[in-house]
């Protein structure tokens, strides 16, 4: 059984490595390129407009649960709302172009249109109840959220300074860099030629690893431990034998929340599950859920958009899986839908080279004695 589990944490890692390099780029490029007025047009607001565009926003990207934290966490530091980044949150990870494509392959037509408009609805839903019920705290500050205003600790700032501060007026001879006088070369206030600022991708990148990478690699890491376990000790085998009605979604509920697995790689198991008796529904609801949630983006929203606004978001989630489950159920009235037996094999020799060249990327980054090696931490001492 330790050897199943370490292949199991192996497994998540491998594939988590690959989205979440992926998602760490979208931040970067949402952070160094989108401009934050912009995203507070987009996703900003008190009504329910921005958690819609979020979830059609966020539906058609290929991200997992884990490689849309990155993003969403830029998205949130830039303007976005609390609300619309839920939606974002839940649209992004249920589906996406490469998930609808497997989903319409080994699940047929019915279910590849059914799971993303879902994915859309429990966006939408769970936004909306962050909107509701979570009003106090929708403002834009978050727990993580990096300064915007200049730390009133340098030389050049307007607040009053005890003794003999460097923007006093003095009669003495001018040395200070807010002079009008021409500063020295060591002064905080001159521009350094040989450091240029970071602008643009560069300095998004900066952001996504430094900041973003340090602040959930450790809750990333608790996660997949976590995930391991789960999947070590829930074999989906012994899942099948309870087929269909509430008591089976109650279980995909259960076992999808903590379980870390991303859309295209939940298809084949619950085409399998499908395969087995358990009813479309079921399937909806573990298709649903799986993505959305892990332990590992419970830990880290928890930080991000607190207690509260998670609870709605896993509520949300839950409620909107389940009754869709059973709808999905009785529009096709208990009907079987046909499975393709073409499964896809998503570890070819060429993508499992670059799932180990992103884990050891990924690897690299987030061990910031490793990552110091070849990546300077830059930072301005009077931005």
């Amino acid at each position: 059984m330790l050897l199943e589990f370490f292949d199991h944490l192996l497994s998540l890692f491998l594939d988590t490595a690959v989205w979440l390099l992926f998602g760490l780029v979208l931040a970067a490029a949402l952070k160094g390129w989108i401009p934050t007025t912009l995203v507070e047009k987009w996703l900003s607001g008190t009504g329910a407009g921005s958690v819609i565009r979020a979830a059609l926003i966020g539906a058609p990207l290929p991200l997992c649960s884990c490689g849309v934290l990155p993003t969403a966490i830029a998205l949130r530091r830039s303007g976005a709302s609390k609300p619309a980044t839920v939606s974002f949150l839940v649209a992004t990870p249920e589906t996406g172009v490469d998930s609808i494509s497997v989903t319409y392959a080994l699940l047929g037509p019915v279910m590849a249109i059914i799971r993303p408009m879902s994915a859309i609805i429990s966006a939408v839903v769970s936004g909306i109840m962050i909107l509701l019920f979570d009003g106090g705290e929708n403002n834009k500050d978050s727990s993580l959220k990096e300064p915007t205003d200049k730390q009133e600790t340098s030389c050049c700032s307007t607040k009053k300074e005890p003794v003999s501060p460097c923007c006093s007026q003095s009669e003495e001879p001018v040395t200070s860099c807010c002079s009008k006088s021409e500063a020295p070369e060591a002064s905080c206030c001159t521009e350094q030629n040989d450091t240029p600022k970071q602008s643009g991708f560069l300095a998004g990148l900066q952001f996504a690893i430094v900041d973003i990478l340090d602040d959930i690699s450790k809750w990333l890491t608790i996660g997949l431990i976590l995930a391991a376990v789960v999947a070590t000790l829930v074999e989906p085998a012994s899942l099948s034998q309870w087929g269909s009605g509430l008591t089976a979604m109650l279980l995909m509920l259960v076992v999808g929340l903590p379980l870390y697995i991303c859309a295209t790689a939940s298809t084949p198991l619950a085409a399998a599950l499908l395969a087995a008796g358990m009813s479309p529904g079921a399937i909806l609801v573990f298709l649903l859920v799986g993505p959305a949630t892990n332990i590992a983006s419970i830990g880290i929203l928890s930080r991000e958009l607190g207690i509260r606004a998670v609870a709605l978001y896993l509520l949300g989630i839950s409620i909107c899986a389940v009754l869709l489950g059973l709808a999905t159920d009785a529009i096709l009235n208990d009907q079987m839908i046909s499975v393709g037996t073409a499964m896809a094999h998503h570890d070819a020799a060429g993508f499992m080279v670059i799932k180990w060249v992103a884990a050891v990327i990924l690897f690299v980054l987030a061990v910031k004695p490793l990552r110091q090696l070849i990546w300077k931490d830059t930072t301005t001492a009077c931005a």
